[in-house]
């Protein structure tokens, strides 16, 4: 599942006049990395004592001005620090300390990257909690069970989607080095881990208080077929929201032992539109990719109209959630964490930039020493905690 995810050298820019042009100083300033404008906007780096300097600095400087067209490659890496002895730092991982032998099946199941674990937390969590009783709190064995068969099951999500994914990952830049389709675990073993996730979050599955085996297997068919709807349909991310989505039913179920559509279809339909809408900011980074490569994906539908999409969808999440907390008669409490929930979708979609993976991507980047942070995807975890927390006090308060 998509949502389910520099190192350099010591900088050879240590003079500023670069650049002779002011094109190149305008290419820089609205650089999403460099932003090197400081630099170039004193008069006397281009007065006739300086001429010497630039001779010196052709090199880098025509490197440099490769990173403003094209993506950052190995070279052009040493050059994204734009101060003197000043390194980009690599971001490791702590799946490096495990054995040689696991490292590529923690990988596989994305155990370093949890915020597709939360995206599936979060539903059952709204539902659970909503299907308390009036001025009472949940039942956290049912929260605790489901918390526990989460990681499970998102990870063999992962993994059949990287094992039918094998051949297109090989020509996309951010997922080339995924274990399946760099060779590091062969598709054998990827359908073996597979199956063994998914028999331990059954297992887990079991203890909850109300279990039904149709819920599962349509969460485990709706996980299974997702990585197929990217070659049939653009709107992908449509059916991704169905199925991360399936805990609104499950939680609910798993505390009264059946379903209420009234409240039970709103909040599912409430986290299919919010899935659309950050899962589609996050399909941006591999949008040109994904052209040549013939994916599909909402980013390529909506294209320049992205956010206007995406307000759409944010609209829709917030007016179900609306009417879910009417039909479910959550106190006052809850309207106000919805409206603060409003406000970060607000403030993710007028900040967010499309044109930036890093931005999409919403990871940590190293640069300057500093730990400069993406807007857009794992920010909503942000948006999933306000709705949680405003569902447990609209029933704890109703």
């Amino acid at each position: 599942m998509a949502s389910f995810s520099v190192g350099g050298a010591h900088s050879s820019l240590r003079t500023p006049s670069l650049f002779p042009t002011p094109p190149t100083i305008r290419m820089l300033k609205h650089h999403p990395v460099l932003n090197c404008t400081p630099f170039f906007t004193t008069p006397s780096l281009f007065s006739p004592k300086n001429l010497s300097l630039r001779s010196s600095n052709h090199r880098a400087g025509i490197a440099c001005m490769s990173t403003t067209t094209s993506p950052v490659g190995k070279d052009d890496q040493k050059l994204i620090s734009g101060q003197p002895n000043e390194k980009v730092v690599q971001v490791s991982s702590w799946i490096d300390y495990l054995p040689k032998e696991i490292q590529p099946f923690a990988k596989l199941a994305r155990v370093d990257k949890p915020i597709g674990t939360w995206f599936l937390i979060f539903p059952f969590a709204w539902s659970a909690t909503l299907a308390a009783a009036s001025g009472s709190i949940p039942d956290f064995r049912n929260l605790a069970v489901f918390a526990c068969a989460a990681p499970f099951f998102r990870g063999a999500a992962c993994t059949i989607n990287d094992f039918f994914d094998r051949d297109f990952d090989k020509m996309v830049e951010r997922t080339k080095e995924r274990p399946m389709a760099s060779g590091a675990v062969t598709p054998f073993q990827g359908l073996c881990f597979f199956a063994f996730q998914l028999l331990l979050s059954h297992g887990i599955f079991l203890q909850l208080t109300n279990y039904s085996w149709i819920i599962e297997a349509a969460f485990i068919f709706l996980s299974c077929t997702y990585p197929l709807m990217k070659r049939l349909t653009y709107w992908v991310q449509a059916y991704l929201g169905l199925t991360i989505n399936w805990g609104a039913i499950l939680g609910w179920y798993a505390v009264k032992g059946s379903l209420q559509p009234s409240i039970v279809l709103p909040l599912f339909l409430s986290g299919c539109f919010w899935t659309i809408l950050y899962d589609t900011i996050y399909a941006h980074q591999d949008k040109e990719d994904d052209v040549k490569v013939g994916i599909k994906s909402t980013a390529l539908k909506f294209g320049e109209s992205t956010k206007e999409w995406i307000t759409g969808f944010a609209i829709a999440s917030i007016g179900t959630l609306a009417l879910t907390a009417y039909n479910a008669a959550l106190g006052r409490p809850f309207y106000v964490f919805l409206a603060a929930a409003s406000g970060q979708l607000a403030w993710q979609i007028r900040t967010v930039n499309l044109s930036s993976a890093a931005d999409c991507n919403r990871k940590y980047v190293y640069v300057f020493r500093f730990k400069v942070f993406g807007i857009g995807f794992v920010s909503n975890k942000w948006f999933g905690v306000l709705i949680l927390s405003g569902i447990l006090l609209g029933r704890v308060f109703s």
